[in-house]
């Protein structure tokens, strides 16, 4: 086989689809540079490792400069990442630039799961760029690790990372709860990000009405995908175990004046400082989350 002219008529025939066809010209270019890919890994036994560069210098010359050595190695790591069967099904769902994101990852289960959310959540290469950088999968609780490799249904708890990364651009000093909310709603859209995927703002310092006293729940959000309400609680503090019954009390009063018959019961994320794991143990409530924070 001569692969430098198998790869190349791959080559022409992509960018010919690309002019003449619209519709699905990104999942075609994916699939061809899967399969030069394939063919570069072939190459690579048979002549070593150079094709590349000698492969990369006659096609700039007589196709075009973006396939260069650079373009061209990120077709043989991805097929190297994408022919393994845990994740070939997913070869052909995003778009290339999602793609060359990906390739600095090594663990399977972790591309599978910036793949599903990328996928689920419409996400940007930008955005992509972003988790993998602030390490989000490697945030997500074991836990949940295991129950997205064994396909377990998930809750939305299950999916916010520890520690939640709060921006803090203007590095301020963070010495009250007044202060650290503050921050959070300065770039709410960054912190529902954070926190997992289909959250809404429903309010900050929402208020309620228990018997005669007034209380603030201090951010309120729906999400669509569970379809409940989620009481966020905020402390600068260690984790004490009286923050579980006020989250419990303001889900509470949720579930029965607010909550809709056709919605799920409302969950709770408490957001502090410092975890304490050993009393988080002992009373640690299943519709809450308790995570702590990072001012990055």
């Amino acid at each position: 086989m001569n692969y430098y002219n198998e790869i190349k008529n791959k080559i022409i025939e992509n960018e010919v689809y690309t002019i003449v066809k619209d519709y699905s010209k990104e999942r075609h270019k994916v699939i061809t540079y899967f399969e030069i890919g394939k063919l570069l890994n072939e190459a690579g036994g048979k002549y070593g490792d150079n094709i590349i560069d000698e492969y990369s210098k006659k096609l700039v010359v007589e196709v075009g400069k973006k396939y260069n050595r650079r373009t061209l190695f990120r077709m043989k790591q991805f097929y190297k990442i994408f022919n393994d069967e845990k994740v070939s099904q997913l070869a052909t769902q995003l778009s290339w630039s999602h793609y060359v994101e990906l390739l600095s990852l090594k663990n399977v289960d972790e591309i599978r799961y910036y793949i599903n959310i990328c996928r689920e959540q419409n996400i940007g290469r930008n955005l992509l760029r972003k988790k993998i950088h602030d390490g989000e999968y490697n945030r997500l609780p074991i836990d949940t690790k295991n129950k997205l490799i064994l396909k377990d249904k998930l809750e939305v708890k299950d999916l916010v990372p520890n520690p939640i990364l709060i921006r803090n651009q203007n590095n301020i000093e963070i010495i009250s709860e007044k202060a650290l909310h503050n921050l959070i709603l300065e770039d709410i859209e960054s912190f529902m990000h954070e926190l997992g995927n289909s959250f809404c703002f429903i309010g900050s310092e929402y208020k309620i009405k228990i018997g005669d006293r007034n209380y603030h729940i201090d951010i309120l959000l729906f999400n669509i995908k569970f379809n409940c309400y989620v009481v966020v609680e905020l402390k600068v503090t260690e984790f004490k175990s009286e923050y579980i019954s006020q989250v419990q009390k303001y889900m509470n009063y949720i579930d029965k004046n607010i909550k809709e018959p056709l919605n799920n019961n409302t969950m709770g994320i408490l957001i502090c400082k410092k975890e304490n794991k050993f009393v988080i143990e002992y009373c640690s409530d299943e519709r809450i989350a308790v995570r702590k924070y990072e001012l990055v």
